[in-house]
């Protein structure tokens, strides 16, 4: 292996290899304490040390790195403290996570990582939002993110890489191609000759490094970090590497031949460099024991203060309030003045007061700049706001959704449009396994939200008409916001996005330009788990919210007998669980109506907890109606079939009568 020292001092050269054999050293106690049985599982990163000790090395360290399970040498040399990094591995109260996530799950601002999530693709299009907001600030940091040669066929990669190809963005697209995906040669897993040849396709600037060169990886990543700062862009890095131990311990390499093996051990990163280091005189075997030494002392201390540490015991109360970032809500009220408009315009009502409020606020969405929208709510945006805060997304949900994850990770809030709710299928991986998780995970906030245009009654068939909440209300961390009035959309879309949470906020287009109302034309914000009572009666509690409260209500107009509450619930999670108990209460029956099918809806949970709370005061059955158990059709005759407004009106006229 030939070692180019080009200008670094010597003091670099030495303190590059303490840095190298730091994590080396850690993970051979490591797997001493597998064996032991004292740790349950183990990523090993041996053979690849020097990727992630070269690269952080050359960031700054207030400049973000996104690292994988084999990238000890990334924690390590930002210097967090080993008795954290134990206690997280053993799943200790005081690791990262409080027990709550394996290795390495977890990511800490303290120190600028962001770790990874299972699913691997997300954390390249979160580095964007990081970027992102760094671009926005224009502060010339870099952002790196990790991924392997398996991940790269994962379509968030390509979605990330393009995301940040078309918004010049300054991030260093990290690939460690060690050879497998788990037992998977790289032969089945792609057919390029080289990973670094995919940036071509997305017009982005690309190396091949060996990755096992630390001199190589520090200096190549040291000049482009000066490059980057002049001359923003991404910037995709092929690391040639191989995995000399299992995917996990468990896994063995029996799948690997002996002879790859054995070459790979000829290029080991840390002996290689060792002899360099001895060859130039600038390392004696004294002073290598002495380091050695020194961090097996320092490793043994810490393993022990953590082995001493308390048996977990769990708590509750702890557990169920960190699902959330707490968030105090505050009122703001409005005045008297008002205008007569649609819900529409009270979107877009909201989206302009809160840009104007928020200067950290970023909007993205496909076609929401100068063709302001599908449904033109961010029309003349762009002239009030500029394009850097109103911007155009090319077709791709997912890294979409995990950049405003990057965005509140680095100070801002973001705003992301569906073009239509159907399309957040292709946005879901993020949604449901990085956003609702982040906070209970690590203690990060999630400061996004999701607008969803949703529903039926327009004709426009399966792929453009869902409603499809349920998708999210079980899921905890999410919230959940449906409101049915342009007074409530105005206030609650303030609110979401004064949260620092991550809410799903469905807007039904078919009320979009079809219900009218009076509205404050100043800014105000609304109370989330509020339901609206909007009639009050002694007969029977109906709850909805988004199109079936209007279908309730001229149901209501067509039987002015009916003597009924009307429960609009506005939110879905978190839900007014006590305005539910007491209509049922006073009125004995309940009806639920909603647009989506039945089961597994929200009207199901509704009804089990009313059987189980208030089952005493029930004087009949609880009714759910729902759409049929079918996807939504498009011609007109089969959508007002199956969606619930006319069997609303009889089941709602027999629970009356029952």
């Amino acid at each position: 292996m030939l070692f180019d020292r080009k200008n670094l001092s010597d003091t670099t050269l030495l303190d590059l290899y303490i840095r190298l054999l730091k994590p080396r050293l850690i993970e051979e106690k490591m797997l001493i304490l597998l064996r032991q049985g004292k740790i349950s599982k183990w990523f090993s990163g041996i053979g690849q040390e020097a990727i992630s000790v070269g690269i952080t090395s050359a960031l700054d360290r207030d400049e973000y790195i996104l690292p994988m399970h084999r990238n000890l040498g990334v924690f390590t040399t930002r210097d967090i403290p080993l008795q954290r990094l134990f206690a997280q591995w053993q799943g200790k109260k005081s690791g990262f996570t409080k027990g709550r996530d394996r290795s390495f799950h977890f990511g800490t601002q303290e120190y600028k990582i962001i770790g990874m999530i299972s699913h691997l693709g997300p954390q390249l299009g979160v580095a964007d939002g990081i970027a992102l907001a760094n671009k926005l600030q224009k502060n010339g940091k870099v952002t790196a993110v990790f991924t392997g040669e398996g991940a790269t066929s994962e379509g968030d990669f390509h979605e990330a890489l393009n995301i940040a190809a078309v918004w010049d963005l300054p991030v260093l697209f990290v690939i460690e191609n060690n050879g497998y995906g788990l037992s998977t040669p790289t032969n089945e897993q792609y057919r390029c000759a080289n990973l670094a040849d995919k940036g071509i396709g997305y017009g982005m600037e690309s190396h091949i490094i060996d990755g096992n060169n630390i001199l190589e990886v520090f200096t190549k990543v040291s000049d482009l970090k000066a490059s980057l700062r002049d001359n923003p862009r991404p910037v995709l890095l092929e690391f040639q590497t191989f995995r000399m131990r299992g995917h996990e311990e468990a896994s063995g390499t029996k799948y690997v031949p002996q002879d790859l093996m054995d070459e790979w051990a000829q290029k080991d990163p840390i002996d290689n460099y060792r002899e360099y280091l001895k060859e130039i005189g600038l390392l004696t075997n004294d002073y290598d024991d002495a380091i050695r030494t020194a961090f097996k002392q320092e490793m043994d201390e810490h393993i022990r203060l953590v082995f001493d540490e308390p048996d977990f015991v769990a708590d509750l109360s702890e557990e169920l309030n960190d699902v959330y970032k707490p968030y105090d809500f505050e009122e703001f009220k409005h005045s008297n003045s008002t205008e007569n408009i649609r819900v529409i315009d009270a979107i877009t009502q909201s989206l302009k007061q809160s840009m104007e409020r928020h200067p950290n606020l970023v909007i993205m969405g496909q076609d929401i700049a100068e063709y302001g929208g599908a449904f033109k709510v961010t029309d003349g945006f762009v002239k009030l706001f500029g394009k850097d805060r109103v911007r155009n997304t090319p077709i791709c949900e997912s890294a979409v959704v995990s950049a405003g994850m990057g965005l509140s990770i680095n100070g801002h809030k973001a705003i992301v449009e569906m073009q239509f709710a159907d399309f957040v299928s292709t946005g879901f991986n993020p949604i449901v396994n990085l956003l609702a998780k982040q906070h209970y995970r690590w203690n990060e906030k999630a400061d996004v939200v999701v607008r969803m245009p949703c529903g039926g009654g327009t004709q426009a068939g399966p792929f453009h008409s869902q409603t499809n909440e349920a998708w999210f209300t079980k899921t905890p961390g999410l919230k959940v916001v449906y409101p049915a009035f342009p007074y409530d959309v105005k206030g609650l879309l303030n609110t979401a996005i004064n949260d620092p949470n991550p809410v799903m906020f469905f807007e039904h287009k078919q009320l979009y330009r079809s219900v009218y109302q009076d509205v404050p034309t100043d800014y105000y914000t609304i109370p989330f788990g509020k339901a609206a009572l909007l009639k009050e009666g002694s007969q029977v509690t109906i709850i909805s919210f988004g199109a079936g409260v209007h279908w309730a209500l001229e149901t209501l107009s067509k039987h002015p007998e009916i003597n009924a509450d009307l429960l609009d619930l506005r939110t879905l999670q978190p839900l007014d669980i006590e305005a539910i108990y007491a209509s049922v209460k006073k009125t004995n029956k309940c009806i639920i109506l909603q647009e989506d099918t039945i089961f597994g809806g929200i009207s199901s949970d509704i009804s089990s907890m009313i059987m189980e709370n208030c089952f005493e005061h029930l004087d009949g059955p609880v009714r759910r109606v729902g759409s049929l158990e079918s996807p939504i059709p498009f011609v007109k005759a089969l959508e007002d079939q199956y969606l619930p407004k006319e069997r609303f009106e009889k089941e709602l006229l027999e629970l009356v009568a029952y």
